[in-house]
Order: structure tokens, then C-alpha cells, then sequence
């Protein structure tokens, strides 16, 4: 006589989804992850609560602390807006560093800073990443009286804390990266 077998719906669903996330390259664990990355508007204690690692690579950043002191004697009215991902390596090197800048620089600082958090395919929270062309993070865009003065995107070349004073101070202007590929393929945005 033949034994048959018989299986648990519910584990066979479960073990069917793993397989066909497996083989599609889908990493599980991953999608679960992304379900608490914050997307939107956040604070900057948002961001830490969601990658508290940024908190010791703040610490352990090398920055020129003069350069970041600086950073409180520009001009006030200027708006620093950081698109950023918590699940982005780029985004974890480039703000703690932008931190430890302001912090040196101190409490009162003489321009606004705003944090947006994007998701993974950065095509959420969507009219901001579209209505900015965000395509990589870190983006750090600086405006002064609602226009664009220059942004700094994925990489800061010569140190985040001099090539935002650069934008601040009116040095620079346009786009600072050290993307190859985006300093010819945006000609609205001149590169430096």
C-alpha cells in the first residue's frame, strides 16, 4: 500500500514564494527590510532611528573643521534640501560626513536644512523626486530665494563640508559630482 503525503497549504504557499523570489532575484529579506526604510519628509533624528550606523560613521568622519566653522558665516536665506536613502552605501558615507559638518559649524546654523528620504527605485515619495530629477542619492540641491544655486550629487569630490560652502558662498555653481556620466548628460545644469 502507498503512502501518500500530504502537505500544509500555508507552507507549501510560503516555500513556493522563496523559490520564485530566488529565482526571479528577488532577496526576501531585503523586501522586508525596505517595508520600514522612511520615504518622505523626515528629521534628521528620523534618519538616525532608521540607520543608526550613520550615527557612528558621524563620529568616526574625517571633515576640514575650519572649512565646516565656515559654514556658519554664509549668507542667511539660503535652503539646503538632502534627498537621501537609508538603504543607500553613498548616502551612508555622504550625510554623517554633512552632520559632522554642521555640528562643527554649530546650532544656528545661517540656512534651513530639509531631509527627504526616497525609496530604493527613487520614484517615491514621487512629485519631489521628479520635480527635482533626482537620479541618484545622495542629492544635495541648495536654493536661494526658491532657485537652484547648484547641487552636489552621489559624491562630493573635494569634501561635502567645502563643496556645499563652494555653493553657499557663491563660489560654485551647478553641478558638483564625481559622476563622469551626469557632468555632460544635463546641459540645463552646468558642470563645474
Amino acid at each position: 500500500m502507498a503512502v501518500m503525503k500530504t502537505w500544509n497549504l500555508p507552507v507549501l504557499l510560503s516555500t513556493l514564494a522563496v523559490v520564485a523570489a530566488l529565482v526571479s532575484g528577488a532577496h526576501p529579506v531585503r523586501a522586508a527590510e525596505e517595508s520600514s526604510v522612511p520615504v518622505g519628509p523626515v528629521t534628521r533624528e528620523q534618519v538616525e532611528a532608521a540607520a543608526p550606523q550613520w550615527v557612528q560613521i558621524q563620529v568616526e568622519a574625517k571633515i576640514d573643521s575650519e572649512v565646516a566653522r565656515a559654514l556658519a558665516s554664509v549668507e542667511p536665506g539660503a535652503e539646503v534640501t538632502v534627498f537621501l536613502g537609508t538603504w543607500c552605501g553613498d548616502s551612508g558615507r555622504e550625510v554623517p560626513r554633512f552632520w559632522r559638518a554642521l555640528d562643527e559649524a554649530g546650532a544656528a546654523l545661517p540656512f534651513q536644512v530639509r531631509y527627504i528620504a526616497v525609496d530604493a527605485e527613487k520614484k517615491q515619495p514621487g512629485e519631489a523626486v521628479t520635480g527635482n530629477d533626482i537620479r541618484y542619492v545622495p542629492t544635495f540641491i541648495v536654493r536661494r530665494e526658491g532657485r537652484e544655486v547648484g547641487r552636489i550629487v552621489e559624491e562630493s569630490p573635494n569634501g561635502i563640508e567645502k563643496d556645499l560652502l563652494a555653493l553657499l558662498t557663491g563660489r560654485e555653481k551647478g553641478l558638483i559630482t564625481t559622476r563622469e556620466d551626469l557632468q555632460t548628460a544635463s546641459p540645463s545644469k552646468p558642470s563645474r
